[in-house]
């Protein structure tokens, strides 16, 4: 069963409203916010199926089943548009703690953190993208001009998967993978045999670049929290998603 099928199946069961970090400027029906759906007593069978699912199937399968918006794909979402969904699954379900366990840098000794879920905030983006979802920028070596965009969860987990499926005794060319598909137009051309060509002999400081423009302004969730440790260090932590963002419960 598709996602839409199953989204026009959801549409009266009981639900809340999900904001967008994107504002839903990078899809076509605009929408800033969606339809979720609760996890109820049935979903506790999903959840609970430690090493059967990866990180990102166990995702794809909520997202599919709660998301009650006919006209969006989970895979074409931006991976901050998901994680929002997974944060209001989690915080209805289970509350907003979520505890850390950490090792003191001083001391080396165990401890636990506990942080709000609701406390998180949008990140601010520093430019605005155009009407079709774009980013438009110049780079600072080639002084060639591109249309950049953030890539989908979709895109993002089939990278992944095509890494883990690489050749062992080579290195899986992750970097231009996800250059060719951040970059839909260069110089004006969106050929994509000029635009690989181009990806291949681009200079590291304008891939560098590419990199941290869209890590300041793609529309995401501030998932990064300091915290102090017993003796006072301070501690950089990041909350993960994925399986164990649920199954501890389980």
């Amino acid at each position: 069963m598709n996602e839409q099928v199953i989204a026009q199946e959801n549409l009266s069961l009981p639900h809340d409203i999900v904001v967008l970090p994107s504002q839903g400027k990078f899809y076509k029906n605009k929408k800033k916010s969606v339809k979720v759906g609760y996890l109820t007593a049935s979903d506790e069978n999903l959840l609970g199926s430690v090493g059967k699912l990866s990180g990102e199937e166990l995702v794809m399968r909520l997202v599919r089943s709660k998301l009650y918006e006919p006209d969006l794909n989970p895979r074409d979402m931006l991976e901050g548009d998901i994680e929002s969904i997974l944060l209001f699954l989690r915080t209805t379900s289970f509350g907003p703690e979520y505890n850390f366990n950490l090792t003191d840098p001083e001391t080396g000794q165990k401890f636990e953190r506990t942080i709000t879920l609701e406390e998180l905030s949008f990140r601010v983006p520093e430019v605005e993208p155009d009407e079709n979802g774009h980013y438009v920028t110049k780079l600072p070596k080639s002084n060639s001009s591109v249309k950049l965009k953030p890539m989908s969860y979709g895109e993002a987990t089939d990278l992944e998967r095509m890494a883990e499926e690489y050749p062992s005794n080579l290195v899986a060319p992750k970097a231009t993978w996800r250059l060719n598909k951040q970059i839909v137009e260069l110089n004006g051309t969106t050929d994509r045999g000029e635009i690989a060509k181009f990806v291949e002999q681009m200079p590291i400081m304008d891939s560098k670049f590419i990199a941290n423009f869209l890590k300041v302004n793609e529309p995401r969730i501030e998932l990064n929290r300091e915290v102090t440790a017993p003796s006072g260090k301070k501690v950089n932590v990041r909350i993960a998603f994925g399986a164990e963002f649920f199954r501890p419960f389980f």
